[in-house]
């Protein structure tokens, strides 16, 4: 994993450009917080779903009502399990760097999308720590980054999504990398 994710960071480099801290998200399959309303809400949309399908199907029910409840059906099965699968793949493909000069992510599954942020101009850092040490580094106002945000059906209305640092380890020291490249890089 190491050397994919220097591989990756290294790549995005600019000719004097010096990585001081590269990581990933944590990995492997996880509850997060928003599922304690996402699991509910799966469950039972999954539920009805696989109810509907079931009664469709047993009943003998014309063709139309039978193709009706299968995208339902899809639905439900990746909010109940698939979703934990595309969002360990997602993190799986994503790598977070800090330079001498910005912050990195790249990610993607299909694609590659690249983002970077210039530590001069960055404004907004905040750190949310667990226990554990692990955490996430929010870049923009921390106070647009609530918990719904995270959720499988959010859509964004609620205003802008700030690039992070999600679950990373030992974010506090991560947190202190990056105020300390930004006192050098002014």
């Amino acid at each position: 994993m190491w050397n994919e994710q220097k591989r990756v960071l290294d790549s995005q480099l600019a000719s004097g450009e010096v990585l001081l801290w590269s990581g990933q998200p944590r990995q492997g399959l996880f509850l997060k917080p928003t599922d304690a309303l996402a699991i509910p809400f799966s469950l039972m949309w999954g539920g009805f779903a696989i109810f509907w399908n079931f009664g469709v199907w047993s009943s003998g029910a014309p063709f139309f009502f039978r193709l009706w409840g299968i995208p339902f059906l899809v639905i439900g099965l990746y909010m109940i399990v698939g979703r934990f699968f595309v969002d360990a793949r997602q993190r799986s493909k994503t790598f977070y760097g800090v330079t001498n000069e910005r912050i990195i992510i790249v990610s993607g599954v299909f694609s590659t999308s690249i983002k970077s942020l210039s530590l001069r101009t960055l404004t907004d850092v905040s750190v949310i720590e667990s226990r554990d040490l692990s955490g996430t580094i929010t870049f923009g106002p921390a106070s647009q980054a609530t918990w719904w945000s995270g959720l499988p059906f959010q859509t964004g209305r609620n205003g802008p999504v700030y690039p992070v640092f999600d679950s990373i380890s030992d974010a506090k020291r991560v947190y202190e990398i990056i105020r300390n490249a930004q006192r050098t890089a002014v």
